[in-house]
């Protein structure tokens, strides 16, 4: 996508492609045009749509589904709104992991971890699952960097323990995800990443009438601080990892980040409740990969034996120390 800058209607001020209203008077921005004319981000009349009262989030459905129940936090108030535009998607991420494929990984990362209880993957139920289409903002732009840090690495003769380094580096970064659901935190998205989006279609290639969808409740111009920082963050790890050998400290980096894009997708998601005992929980699984990850019960009295253990431990240790006074 080009770095195009386009005029203000009102204040005739520069606006980048990418923003939404003007920086300068707060006037909608013109919409930006795709090759053949038409203009990105155009909105769709989305039919069925409905709001929880439970947890808020706003989607769309198949209003014939029979009883319908929230996928987020399994509330049956549901509000019925009327027909309204929503921001399109430009691709789509279809289904390919099966619901009988979903429960299987749901169950295998259940099986992990010590402090879970026995047999939790076994004494799961599922009490409820939907296939849900999310939406997501995904980010691409170059960066170019000035650095500098310290690394355990000194030139020989050298009395410190840590040498300075500088340097520039010249990056590019596509495919960053920032979740434009209301009604998931950041980390529950997060952590059933990566998706392929080489794999993304075209929205009218899907059938979208007779499946959940959530709605963007993350507008651009919110998102774009949020994708700034996981540049600045990428880079910082790309930095450390080329440039400074050994250990390495105070990397500190100036990042100028160049031809900012992004577009709306929707990316597959089976959104889950079971019951252990008498608590439910939540739990996802990536509707394209089959990874899973979620919320689970512990074990206590297994935190109370670690716990235990690791006091024994270090009285022991305490114990050899004065001992060897």
């Amino acid at each position: 996508m080009s770095d195009t800058l386009l005029k203000c209607d009102v204040c005739q001020s520069l606006i980048d492609e990418e923003d939404l209203f003007c920086a300068n008077c707060g006037t909608e921005a013109p919409p930006r045009q795709r090759e053949g004319g038409a203009a990105d981000d155009r909105p769709e009349l989305t039919k069925h749509n409905f709001q929880c009262e439970g947890c808020g989030a706003s989607m769309s459905y198949d209003a014939g589904a029979g009883a319908l129940r929230c996928p987020f936090c399994g509330s049956e108030k549901l509000d019925r709104r009327d027909d309204q535009r929503q921001l399109a998607p430009r691709r789509v991420v279809p289904f390919r992991t099966t619901r009988e494929e979903a429960i299987a990984a749901m169950r295998r990362e259940l099986r992990r971890g010590w402090f879970r209880p026995s047999g939790l993957s076994e004494r799961a139920t599922v009490a409820h699952m939907t296939p849900v289409y999310l939406p997501y903002w995904v980010f691409e732009a170059t960066t170019h960097t000035h650095w500098t840090a310290d690394t355990s690495h000194t030139p020989p003769g050298a009395r410190g323990d840590w040498a300075p380094l500088s340097g520039e580096h010249r990056g590019r970064y596509a495919g960053l995800l920032v979740a434009a659901s209301g009604a998931l935190a950041p980390g529950e998205t997060g952590s059933i990443a990566p998706f392929d989006l080489d794999e993304g279609v075209d929205p009218d290639q899907v059938d979208r009438e007779h499946v959940t969808v959530e709605q963007f409740s993350l507008t651009r111009k919110y998102a774009r601080p949020l994708a700034r920082s996981g540049i600045e963050q990428r880079e910082t790890a790309e930095i450390d990892r080329r440039y400074v050998s050994g250990r390495s400290r105070n990397v500190h980096v100036n990042v100028l980040i160049e031809g900012l894009s992004s577009e709306p997708v929707l990316l597959p998601v089976w959104i889950m409740a079971y019951r252990y005992g008498e608590e439910t929980y939540r739990f996802l699984v990536n509707g394209q990969t089959g990874k899973a990850a979620g919320d689970a019960p512990v074990c206590w009295w297994k935190v109370t034996v670690a716990f235990a253990a690791a006091v024994v431990v270090g009285l022991g240790a305490i114990w050899a120390v004065f001992s060897a006074l």
